[in-house]
């Protein structure tokens, strides 16, 4: 029997933790992500999951179990889908409505993404190499080069059409049929100026013109390198296709229906979807442009401190689509320019935790994290396994990245082509904008992020982690923190929501409540008031997080019903909330309460007092020196 890859290996025990093939629904991934759906999330083992060498961390995000991997996640992916049973690039979303904007632009994009990422890479290349030198740029063989770099750019609809229509279960041969059309109406343009053509061509040749379909004008908006219009078209094609389906007999189905659907589609595409999609396209390049002319400098601060933000939550691939509307409508987005900054002020905040920290585990992750960071452009790796894991280091790199993002923006600077940031595709910017702004911000933020680690330091793991114990005994000066529900003490490592369990809003527990009451853990003011949180400041300066549930702000209050206001006094065991615990368990949310010491002083630790069952308004946590 072989022996089974590294990749293989890695697959089998993930599969293995998450209960199985059987227990799989679909798979699909992203560039660092593997993204299950699964029958039965209760089966899921979590922590052996993240347990399995090779796997960095785990997310539970739009109702995907999000495994990451890392660089090598499309190997990973690849021997998972060689499982019998596991379904393979269907993903779909029950959340709201960025849950399934984002599951849409995955699915959509990500299979192709890495050909989309290399061929930028070739592109920008180019670039260097026409700087250098610029009468290579008139060579053929700068001329087949970009032709391998922009084909699949300027042939972008096509690659859609096929993951489109795997997405909304259509034709995949039709889809093609579909949006062949829409490229054929701009490469006819060519063949309609030959001599001895067809006069009636040339109205693609006109963009428009005297184009009518039925008498009905036709307007003509470039549909090479169009992501909108190949995307609706696709949609309107798998409603009509599953229109079909319901009345059209079996005999004559197989070759009736992709005609009905081919007829109607490709003149709706040209009279309505493409006419649409090009004045959303140009609206949202306008909005884009004019809020970035306000104030570049505030843009690309925002951006460049945001962008590791976005990805901790997986929001980055909402922005996917704006990115492409700028390259399709002017062959960039101003959007881009910061990002270098932000992705490589991560990596070179996760190189001074390699250099300064005595962990060596630590050290391990931290060296191979900055280098896929600073010259791949994966910053996850740094995020999940060091800069966030020690907080600092990850505020230091927000830091960073709002200061060279704001200088990139400055300049006007932007990707020419789709990449993925980093030091290796950072020339892509080389021909938009100011390139040497884009050098000093991307370089400044690395060195501000490395700087500020490294000099100011982080709280260090110790060089083995073992489980904190709470203290034999209470000390003079201790702050005590009750439970705020009865119910079972989950270590914070757990909870299933990687900002919590991360430690990145500070140290805790979760307690899965067996009552609805939720009560004030710890004399103090109230600073902080919603339906399903609330802040406590002690006099002392403690300050502690109640947050009732995981993801239940999306609620908006319903099911929660407040007792106290924002300014109040309150005493350890004073009401604050009753909550319809099995209305929110309905609703399909977690309804595990997080209480979490957001603040405390320098010299004190927290530990963890209770395990397995406690009382409401037992003692949970301490805050000691």
């Amino acid at each position: 029997m072989a022996t089974a890859t590294k990749h293989e290996a890695i697959a089998d025990a993930v599969l293995d933790a998450i209960g199985g093939a059987g227990n799989v629904k679909s798979v699909t991934h992203c560039a660092t992500r593997l993204r299950f759906q699964l029958v039965d999330r209760d089966k899921a083992d979590k922590a052996k999951v993240e347990a399995t060498r090779g796997v960095i961390t785990v997310m539970e995000s739009g109702g995907q179990f999000q495994v990451v991997i890392g660089n090598t996640v499309s190997e990973v992916y690849q021997a998972v889908i060689r499982h019998d049973g596991v379904a393979a690039g269907e993903s779909t979303s029950s959340g709201g409505f960025m849950a399934r904007l984002i599951d849409l632009v995955t699915s959509i994009f990500t299979p192709f993404l890495w050909v989309l990422a290399g061929t930028g890479l070739i592109k920008a290349s180019l670039a260097v190499a026409t700087t250098i030198s610029p009468s290579f740029g008139d060579t053929s063989t700068y001329a087949i080069f970009y032709a391998a770099s922009d084909a699949t750019f300027q042939f972008l609809p096509l690659f859609l059409a096929v993951t489109a229509a795997k997405k909304f279960k259509a034709n995949q041969w039709a889809a093609i049929a579909i949006v062949g059309a829409l490229l054929y109406s701009e490469t006819i343009a060519v063949i309609a100026n030959a001599e001895g053509v067809d006069v009636t061509l040339k109205a693609f040749a006109d963009g428009g013109g005297d184009l009518t379909f039925f008498g009905i004008p036709v307007l003509m908006p470039a549909y090479l390198s169009a992501v909108i219009p190949a995307i609706f078209a696709v949609y309107v094609q798998s409603k009509v296709e599953h229109l079909l389906d319901r009345f059209m007999p079996e005999s004559i189905k197989n070759f009736i229906n992709p005609m009905i659907v081919i007829g109607t589609v490709v003149p709706f595409t040209f009279l309505v979807i493409g006419p649409l999609s090009a004045w959303l396209g140009d609206g949202l390049a306008w909005v884009v442009d004019n809020l970035w002319a306000l104030s570049p400098a505030v843009g690309g601060a925002l951006l460049g401190a945001g962008w590791q933000v976005f990805v901790i939550f997986g929001l980055h691939w909402a922005l996917l689509p704006l990115f492409m509307v700028g390259l399709t409508t002017v062959g960039y987005s101003l959007l881009t320019g910061p990002l270098f900054a932000a992705v490589a002020a991560q990596g070179a905040a996760a190189f001074a935790v390699f250099l300064k920290t005595k962990n060596k585990d630590l050290k391990g992750v931290a060296g191979p994290a900055s280098l896929s960071g600073i010259i791949a452009g994966i910053t996850e790796p740094a995020i999940y396994g060091v800069t966030l894991r020690l907080k600092k280091p990850f505020i230091y790199g927000v830091i960073g990245g709002a200061v060279g993002g704001a200088i990139a923006a400055i300049g006007g600077s932007a990707a020419e082509g789709f990449v993925l940031p980093s030091a290796l595709t950072v020339v892509s910017t080389i021909n938009i904008g100011n390139f040497t702004l884009q050098l000093i911000g991307t370089g400044l933020a690395m060195v501000i992020a490395f700087s500020l680690t490294f000099f100011l330091g982080f709280k260090d793991l110790p060089a083995t982690e073992p489980e904190a114990e709470a203290p034999d005994a209470i000390e003079a000066g201790d702050v005590v923190i009750a439970s705020p529900v009865s119910g079972t003490v989950i270590p914070l490592a757990e909870v299933n929501d990687k900002v919590f369990s991360s430690g990145a809003l500070g140290n805790g527990a979760g307690v899965l409540p067996t009552s609805g009451t939720i009560t004030a853990p710890i004399d103090g003011e109230l600073v902080s008031v919603m339906p399903h949180a609330y802040g406590i400041r002690t006099a002392s300066g403690v300050e502690v997080l109640v947050h009732v549930g995981i993801d239940t702000v999306k609620l908006d209050g319903k099911h929660f019903a407040p007792k106290v206001a924002q300014g109040e006094q309150v005493a350890a065991g004073q009401v604050l909330a009753e909550v319809n615990l099995a209305a929110v368990t309905a609703a399909g949310y977690d309804t595990t309460t997080l209480v979490i010491v957001t603040k405390a002083p320098e010299t004190h630790s927290v530990a963890v007092r209770a395990e397995g069952a406690v009382a409401g308004t037992g003692d949970l946590l301490t805050v000691a020196r």
